[in-house]
């Protein structure tokens, strides 16, 4: 019999790549990027040319490929990357989403945003300075995202004479230390991003070096986004009832499929009201289809008459979520303001959003070097801590572990919906025993 995965190939198949550079400030991220769009040949020419012109300038010889991603006048000035730079490039063989993302320790938090939907990160190092605090940083915060590829990249390898011995050294401390991280893949490759060395051409001057260049190996990474192997979870973001002399009775569910398969007669569990029903049909594009896969958008009807309305999560009856008013979650704090214990937020999971209390910080993760700071009674912008959130309303979540899509949330300020944190439920290798849940007497106790 055909196994799910081989049935989808086919369609879940993508050549899309999602991946996030990051490293300290001046490891030349920014550069690394420039080279690839303009080796790749993925570089207009009217921006390369106003790239020459700002080079010029300031009295450059040679263009400074790192102006490609440092967009913000600010960043120019400084020469420093500050946001999150989203750049587009295809090649042949694969289309890429990249996020240059900051490397000072004030912009963790935009670390955290480029790479929480990343499938690769390249954490560039100074081959000159070695593995440093920021380096290891960053190794961490990949790992608790669930960054599935990590490459280092060492780079500035002109400036060491290309020295095998340094690249060597480099490539075993840091694998080490993301290893017993859990990071699951680390690919190790020496470059100059300045010169072009091992970038997207092979380098003349390291000919110890037999692996693949930065570009063939984000070409060939095996990247699996087929999210029919998961459990199927469909979001009801919308309710569609026409109500028409042509459709007088018909009642469908409109949203997109986050994991899984859905099939025509298959038993289903309505969340959280645990209501069951069937499958009756499934209308795709204006046609009906006898099954859909993620990440389709698609409608869904079913058999019997059930209170459903936006937020609720359709799910296999055979394989739920559970359902919980008590989240246990490792959160980045990203908003300026701290979030403190006993702080009313709203909680966005997929399509719902509840009002949830803060009710414990156990622990903020030192990330230099994994220590814990235990209770520390807030968070403050780009710390990353353990906390225990309290729903008005249950929740069908999935740990973060298995799925990066329906294991995460943010917690969103009710008085003018800031973001203020993202969130990752479950246990992470920053997990900390819960204690116990006291009362709230403030009048928003769950």
């Amino acid at each position: 019999m055909t196994s799910t995965t081989e049935q989808f190939a086919d369609v879940s198949a993508t050549t899309l790549l999602r991946f996030a550079t990051a490293g300290s400030v001046d490891d030349g991220k920014s550069t690394l990027v420039g080279r690839l769009l303009h080796d790749s040949k993925s570089v207009l020419t009217d921006q390369l040319e106003a790239v020459e012109a700002v080079s010029a300038q300031r009295g450059q010889d040679t263009p400074d490929l790192a102006l490609l991603t440092d967009g913000l006048r600010a960043e120019r000035e400084q020469g420093i990357t500050i946001d999150v730079a989203y750049r587009y490039f295809a090649t042949a063989r694969r289309r890429f989403i990249l996020a240059d993302t900051p490397g000072h320790v004030q912009y963790t938090r935009n670390m955290v945003t480029g790479a929480s939907t990343a499938d690769l990160a390249v954490v560039l190092v100074d081959a000159r300075n070695g593995v440093i605090e920021q380096t290891r940083r960053h190794a961490a915060v990949a790992a608790l995202l669930r960054v599935p590829h990590v490459v280092l990249a060492v780079n500035k390898m002109d400036l060491v004479d290309y020295a095998e011995s340094v690249f060597a050294s480099i490539a075993e401390e840091f694998t080490a230390y993301a290893s017993d991280l859990g990071v699951p893949e680390i690919t190790a490759i020496p470059i100059s991003a300045l010169a072009g060395d091992n970038v997207v051409e092979p380098s003349a001057h390291m000919d110890w070096y037999g692996g693949p260049t930065v570009l063939e190996h984000l070409e060939t990474v095996p990247v699996s986004h087929d999210l029919t192997t998961c459990p199927a979870r469909f979001p009801v973001q919308y309710v569609i009832r026409p109500q028409t002399a042509e459709h007088p009775d018909y009642r469908g569910y409109a949203g997109q499929i986050a994991s899984g398969v859905l099939r025509v007669g298959e038993p289903v569990t309505v969340l959280p009201s645990g209501r069951t029903s069937v499958i009756a049909g499934i209308d795709a594009l204006g046609e009906s289809v006898d099954i859909a896969w993620a990440p389709q958008s698609v409608t869904v009807r079913l058999a019997d008459d059930i209170d459903i309305s936006r937020g609720d999560l359709i799910a296999p009856s055979a394989n739920p979520p559970a359902t919980t008013q008590d989240v246990v979650a490792t959160v980045c704090h990203v908003a300026d303001q701290p979030l403190a214990v006993g702080a009313r937020v709203l909680l966005k999971h997929t399509t719902r959003t509840v009002k949830a209390i803060v009710k414990e910080i156990p622990s903020r993760l030192t990330l230099d070097d994994l220590s814990q700071h235990p209770n520390p009674g807030q968070l403050v912008a780009n710390d990353i801590g353990r906390v225990v959130v309290r729903t008005a309303e249950p929740l069908a979540l999935d740990a973060y572990a298995d799925s990066r899509r329906t294991g995460s949330f943010l917690l969103i300020d009710p008085a003018d919906g800031t973001t203020l944190a993202a969130g990752m439920a479950g246990e992470s290798f920053a997990s900390q025993a819960r204690t116990t849940v006291q009362a709230d007497d403030e009048g928003w106790d769950f």
